[in-house]
């Protein structure tokens, strides 16, 4: 009985009876028990010289995900490991957190698993020579580029959105609604990531527009988790109350911040309006439905796994690739008369 043998008679992936047996959390409960009670019947158990063998000649293909929380990864993963089985090559799922090492956690993957390549799913906008030195695979970074790093693109390959342009983009769609008191939430302002990205389209829009940055309207969190943007949030109405507008740099924080104000005493969008990026399902369905930048997550999920696929048969050099995001009109932002 092997691993495929089971995903089999479970009608699931080889990759998520992987996740099972790996306890990987981003399996629902239903599905780990199914796996868990045939290995049971059928007295599995994993032979690791023999998969040490296969996977010498193996076509597994990593995917280390840095911030398993983050939902609109979670929507991404899918689409990745459906475009891998496609290929002809089989995924394997890696999840650490924001604070940990992608690189060093993808390197000791392709060592234990003698993977064929990577896609590193989030991550550090600002590797050097030495630090993507430890991969000795074809590896591409997802949603993120080098941005603050000193690679040449000769070095790496990317699929993202343009960070900066989008949240400008986000910020220009409350200007256009004539907001002026625009607050902003946000991990940090100088993280040499995606939050000081987002941070500079901020800052651009209000120049183009005239409007001089207010940083008393500028609210920090420390990190995306709601919790700490609903803190956030409460904060920031404790000490100011004339803002109009809040541009959220990640729908979960918006959705977090919605609440805040809420229990602060405030409408959205009646006295508050709220606008975000990502575009996760979720934010469609609350009340009010979040005005959000969608990112495309099908190509999202494919297009790092066409490029990977590529360099890896040889059919190509590194890559990269800028993604557009799109308004999606909700109801969380109003005109201002």
């Amino acid at each position: 009985m092997t691993i495929k043998d089971i995903a089999e008679r479970c009608g699931v992936s080889v990759s998520t009876v992987s996740r099972v047996l790996n306890h990987h959390p981003d399996v629902s409960q239903a599905v780990r028990d199914r796996v868990l009670q045939v290995v049971e019947e059928v007295h599995y158990v994993p032979n690791n010289s023999a998969r040490d063998l296969v996977k010498a000649q193996s076509d597994d293909i990593g995917i280390v995900v840095r911030g398993a929380g983050n939902p609109f990864f979670m929507e991404v993963i899918p689409v990745m490991e459906q475009a891998i089985l496609q290929k002809g090559y089989t995924p394997w799922i890696h999840q650490i957190n924001t604070e940990d090492d992608e690189l060093r956690a993808g390197a000791e993957l392709v060592r234990s698993n003698k993977l064929k390549g990577l896609i590193l799913l989030g991550g550090r906008f600002d590797y050097d020579d030495t630090q993507i030195a430890v991969l000795d695979v074809p590896f591409v970074c997802c949603t993120y580029g080098n941005s603050f790093g000193k690679l040449k693109e000769t070095q790496y390959s990317c699929v993202t959105i343009d960070d900066m342009k989008e949240a400008k983009k986000a910020v220009e769609v409350l200007i256009g609604k004539g907001h002026t008191k625009i607050a902003i939430l946000l991990d940090s302002t100088c993280d040499s990531s995606i939050s000081e990205l987002r941070y500079r389209g901020y800052c651009e829009a209000l120049k183009e527009a005239g409007i001089e940055l207010d940083e008393g309207l500028v609210q920090e969190t420390g990190n995306f988790s709601m919790e700490d943007a609903y803190a956030a949030m409460r904060k920031l109405l404790l000490r100011r109350n004339d803002f109009t507008a809040v541009f959220a740099i990640a729908d979960s924080m918006a959705l977090a911040a919605m609440r805040a104000l809420h229990d602060g005493g405030k409408q959205v969008p009646m006295d508050v309006s709220m606008i975000a990026i990502d575009g996760i399902p979720m934010s469609g369905y609350v009340v009010p439905a979040l005005t959000t930048l969608i990112q495309p997550r099908k190509e999202m999920g494919e297009e790092p796994v066409r490029i990977l696929v590529d360099m890896i048969e040889g059919k190509a050099n590194h890559c990269h690739v800028i993604l557009p995001a799109a308004v999606r009109e909700g109801e969380s932002v109003r005109t201002l008369k």
